[in-house]
């Protein structure tokens, strides 16, 4: 059940991520979110708002805003996926994401550290008081050998890979802050890759999922391929087959190399407030 004592500290953690990238020069857009066409990935749905969609993520419009020359932006505001609800899930939710030209993930790590410290640290009640020396990083083969025993770079398997991660990987974390870094390039179909490595990291805290960051792929060309393979997938496993944003795919070409991550903003309410329900956190309908 809601606590409107929660909704008081979420608006004021909102103030303080306003003001996180008002001092950090970056813009604030607002991008559609009923949408033509979402990125096709294998199990996010987005629910159908006529022929269009309601979106899963501004990933893509933001993306277009990158190469029309904007440099630093950010944007945070409802996203939405079909089927999903539970103690840390709801069909609508609210994400921030932003977007760095010149920069890589590394960089958008950087601002994850500095910013969840932040936002925490100014809320009295959280027992979250972050440095940057709190946060903790592990890679995805150390941490498949060390929990699941297999190494999902030499022998690829999505199915185990995903159950792994559910059932093995993410109740082993530690209660810390820990960047899950360096995904195999079948586990990030956005990101830009350094040989077999994806330039991707996740940030889970005490287990829970809170943001995903890539050095994002800028070939127009290759990000056709993964957008196609992801179709087929969808295709194999029943899903609606999602059209492809070619004004995105046209416009990748210029877009500079940049950094993106996106945040789950009620997730990081949650943190805050010590609740264990996203229904705690927001406004029911």
């Amino acid at each position: 059940m809601l606590n409107p004592a929660n909704l008081e500290i979420r608006a004021r953690m909102l103030r303080q991520i306003r003001a996180f990238f008002d001092a950090r020069g970056f813009v604030e857009v607002e991008t559609p979110v009923r949408i033509p066409a979402p990125a096709p990935e294998p199990h996010i749905d987005c629910p159908a708002s006529g022929a269009w969609f309601l979106r899963a993520s501004p990933e893509l419009q933001m993306k277009k805003l990158l190469a029309s020359g904007m440099e630093r932006i950010w944007q945070m505001g409802p996203c939405f996926r079909e089927g999903e609800h539970g103690s840390r899930h709801n069909p609508e939710f609210t994400m921030l994401e932003w977007y760095r030209a010149h920069a890589d993930y590394l960089d958008i790590l950087k601002d994850m550290e500095e910013l969840v410290s932040g936002v925490l640290g100014q809320v009295p009640s959280s027992g979250f008081k972050l440095q940057g020396s709190s946060f903790k990083r592990l890679t995805v083969r150390e941490a498949y050998r060390r929990y699941a025993g297999w190494d999902p770079f030499l022998d690829w398997d999505q199915d185990r890979f995903d159950f792994d991660m559910a059932m093995k990987i993410e109740p082993n974390l530690p209660k810390e802050p820990t960047f899950l870094i360096d995904y195999p390039p079948q586990a990030a179909s956005l990101s830009k890759l350094r040989g077999d490595v994806a330039e991707r990291w996740e940030l889970y805290v005490d287990g829970m999922e809170l943001a995903n960051a890539f050095t994002e792929l800028t070939d127009a060309e290759e990000q056709r391929h993964r957008f196609e393979a992801a179709r087929e997938e969808r295709r194999g496993i029943g899903e609606a087959d999602y059209p492809l944003d070619e004004e995105f795919l046209r416009l990748l070409q210029f877009m500079p190399p940049s950094g993106g991550v996106a945040l789950g903003v009620d997730r990081l309410v949650m943190l805050a407030t010590e609740v264990k329900s996203i229904d705690e956190i927001r406004v029911a309908p």
